[in-house]
């Protein structure tokens, strides 16, 4: 009897517990009248990112330079593979295909400098056209580009200076022009000087023209020949050999040599230096110097260095054509020159103030 009620409890039991676990899996359902609202429907939800790599304390400058590696070596170590090209399946051919060359970044430690030039460069024919179109046909075309570019002829007349020169300390108030002018191309060109100087009460002191032939000898050089007229204090002629240009730094240059029909050997060094303040407001000082190889007591001038005259000058260029200008100019005689000036009763140095005008057309 015992056993047959064991045996009755069980059959009884077991659909109960069938029906208890013939869901799980399964997810509940929610039954209700509205759907519910889920705030996060439609985001993807992202898991925190675990930091594989270090933070870069250099590169966000949260660290001073002297406990940062140097520039290149982090960026060499950061990407070791930088610079290199990734080959191009069709540039087999190309022995150079997929290789960066070093000379292209002149930046680059032990890249070719600008000059250097590859021997092969060298190796083809002068004019490469003629061998295609044939020289008959090319050499007008030549003729035509070379007259183009340096057959053409312009001109220039530039006034250096134009000034009144009031002294400091006594004397005279005087007056100087400083003007030239050219035509021709960018070879050869005529080129005419002048200048000189004098004083309002007695009149006229100093004054010559050139009339030169100046030809290119570089990209900012010319070489200078002709003849120098003085007309006072006496009218005398002389040959010049000289050159103009522009030397490093901007330095505007002008020297030459002068021969006169007596055999007297002069010298003069010009040089000018434009820095500008603003775009229209420029500083220019200015350095003249002049030599005779021996003396020449009717023009008052002795052996050596016989005259150094240093100014500075302030300009403002309303247009680059027109430049009023302010400043000041020391000029002194030296050497058996002033000893000279001294036997004659006149000054050997002397400051003066400068009002004067720049322009061009």
């Amino acid at each position: 009897m015992r056993m047959t009620a064991i045996l009755l409890l069980a059959t009884a039991a077991t659909p109960a517990l069938a029906q208890d676990h013939q869901h799980h899996g399964q997810h509940p359902q929610v039954h209700a009248k509205e759907p519910i609202e889920d705030p996060h429907a439609g985001h993807a939800m992202q898991r925190p990112q675990q930091h594989s790599e270090e933070i870069d304390h250099c590169a966000m400058g949260h660290l001073p330079p002297e406990q940062c590696p140097p520039k290149e070596a982090a960026e060499e170590e950061a990407a070791p593979h930088a610079g290199h090209a990734m080959p191009d399946p069709q540039a087999a051919d190309d022995p150079h295909a997929g290789h960066a060359m070093p000379g292209d970044d002149k930046a680059v430690p032990g890249a070719a400098p600008e000059s250097a030039v590859p021997p092969r460069a060298f190796e083809g024919p002068r004019h490469a056209a003629d061998l295609i179109y044939g020289e008959a046909a090319m050499a007008p075309a030549r003729e035509q580009l070379h007259t183009g570019h340096d057959g053409l002829i312009t001109g220039m007349v530039m006034l250096e200076r134009l000034e009144a020169r009031l002294p400091t300390e006594g004397g005279d108030t005087g007056y100087l022009w400083d003007a030239q002018g050219w035509y021709g191309g960018d070879l050869n060109r005529f080129v005419a000087k002048t200048e000189g100087e004098g004083a309002f009460e007695e009149g006229l002191e100093e004054a010559e023209v050139q009339a030169l032939y100046s030809r290119a000898i570089g990209p900012f050089f010319d070489l200078q020949a002709g003849v120098r007229l003085d007309l006072e204090p006496e009218t005398r002629p002389h040959a010049v050999l000289g050159v103009q240009g522009l030397a490093p730094y901007m330095f505007h240059v002008d020297a030459a040599l002068f021969l006169s029909d007596r055999g007297d050997l002069t010298a003069r060094l010009e040089g000018e230096y434009d820095q500008k303040i603003t775009q229209s407001l420029i500083l220019q000082p200015r350095l003249e110097v002049e030599l005779a190889a021996q003396d020449v007591p009717e023009a008052e001038i002795g052996a050596g260095v016989s005259k150094v005259e240093a100014g500075l000058r302030l300009r403002y260029e309303f247009v680059p054509e027109f430049a009023p200008y302010v400043g000041l100019d020391y000029e002194a005689k030296t050497g058996r020159t002033a000893d000279l000036a001294r036997a004659e009763g006149e000054d050997v140095a002397g400051l003066k103030l400068l009002l004067g005008l720049r322009a061009w057309f």
